[in-house]
């Protein structure tokens, strides 16, 4: 296949080369169809831009370009790929970075002219302005979501945005409670408003759009366990129920005895105030809700319930996802098996329990050390040997 190059000199005197290739026979009306590109340039840039054509489709990965620009390709790209396929908030989240990030400054731009360099220039005029490293990273996953959609709809022969280089996002320990720390928690928590959710969320590891999207039914008084099955999702002023992060975010939680009595004299007491309004409670089933029955708002817990429990308590402003942390360092520390962690906690693999408590694990590199001592340098774990294989030999 081979492709034409047509030089054109304008009234000004100004010299272009039309790069023309044909592509095929339009399969409805079989006129010949035509790659043509305009090169502001001499022959040789012509001859460059030619050749890459003609190895693009040779490779069968050339791309007709298309007129739409970058911001009308995200419009149709989050309403017929990303709205159907994520949660509303999820989806909001996608929108509002890319037009506040990458539309304001680049939407103009045809989407098959968007090239890497342009991009990285965004993520340098962010990190100019200060914006954090985890911003631009999650304006990164918009977009390369966005565009690698394109290559699949073959609007695009690669997505550009994989060679841009990303900050790195610096490490911040996580602020989770001791153990004497969460046992004070635990007990100022009992003498305030929505304690014992405070308390169900430490023991159990549950993210809190698990525990705040539990129903009664959920609840197996006799075995003693509690079965997370779905999570709460807020959409601006509306929120509804949704499947579990994971498959492995859908399991059965154990709970001590203690906690399941303070359940049940809960679920009585919910009963009685709702008997009070039976005309405006709404039937959700909840375990922990409103006052009416409807789901509760995450900062609105944060700010009006939680943090007092930590003033009064005299603890650190750690956040109300933390609990969650805590849990898990707690159990670690306690030297559980990661693998139990990791299942408490609904974590997709193990590899992602150890990575996000890795600083937990120094500490327990320390303590099997000191076992193995015991068991191999200590004398009396010597004599046991010793007289073990006494034994055998008699």
């Amino acid at each position: 296949m081979a492709g034409q190059l047509i030089r054109r000199e304008s009234a000004k005197g100004e010299v272009t080369w039309l790069v023309r290739v044909f592509l095929n026979r339009d399969s409805q009306t079989g006129k010949r169809k035509y790659h043509n590109h305009t090169v502001h340039g001499n022959k040789k840039d012509a001859q460059r831009y030619l050749n890459g054509v003609l190895r693009e489709i040779d490779l069968g990965v050339f791309v007709e370009p298309s007129a739409m620009s970058l911001s009308e390709y995200v419009d149709k790209w989050l309403k017929v790929a990303a709205r159907p396929r994520v949660s509303p908030r999820t989806a909001d989240g996608y929108e509002a970075l890319l037009r506040r990030y990458i539309l304001e400054p680049l939407g103009i731009k045809r989407l098959d002219s968007l090239k890497a360099l342009d991009i990285q220039r965004v993520y340098g005029d962010m990190q100019m302005r200060g914006l954090s490293a985890r911003i631009i990273r999650h304006t990164q996953s918009a977009l390369h979501n966005a565009l690698k959609q394109a290559v699949k709809w073959g609007m695009l022969s690669r997505n550009p945005s994989e060679y841009v280089e990303l900050p790195k996002v610096p490490h911040k320990e996580r602020r989770v409670l001791s153990p004497n720390e969460a046992m004070r928690f635990l007990k100022t928590a009992n003498e305030m408003p929505y304690g014992l959710m405070f308390e169900f969320a430490l023991i159990t590891g549950m993210r809190p759009e698990e525990y705040l999207a539990l129903k009664w039914s959920d609840v197996d008084f006799e075995r003693g366990t509690v079965t997370v099955q779905r999570a709460l999702v807020r959409h601006k002023k509306n929120w509804s129920f949704r499947d579990t992060k994971t498959s492995r975010s859908r399991r059965k939680v154990p709970l001590p005895a203690q906690l399941l009595q303070k359940l049940g004299k809960h679920k009585r007491n919910q009963f009685e105030a709702r008997m009070k309004i039976a005309p405006v409670w709404q039937a959700n089933d909840l375990i922990f809700c409103s006052e009416t029955g409807t789901p509760l708002i995450i900062p609105n817990l944060t700010y009006r319930y939680f943090r007092p429990i930590l003033e009064k308590a005299e603890l650190p402003q750690i956040r109300l996802y933390d609990l969650r942390h805590s849990c898990a360092t707690l159990l670690l520390m306690a030297d559980e098996n990661p693998k139990v962690v990791s299942e408490r906690l609904g974590h997709s693999t193990i590899v992602l329990t150890l990575d996000t408590y890795s600083h937990v694990l120094p500490t327990m590199q320390q303590q099997a050390t000191v076992k193995l001592e015991k068991m191999l340098y200590s004398e009396a774990g010597t004599q046991k040997e010793a007289g073990t294989q006494e034994a055998h030999r008699g």
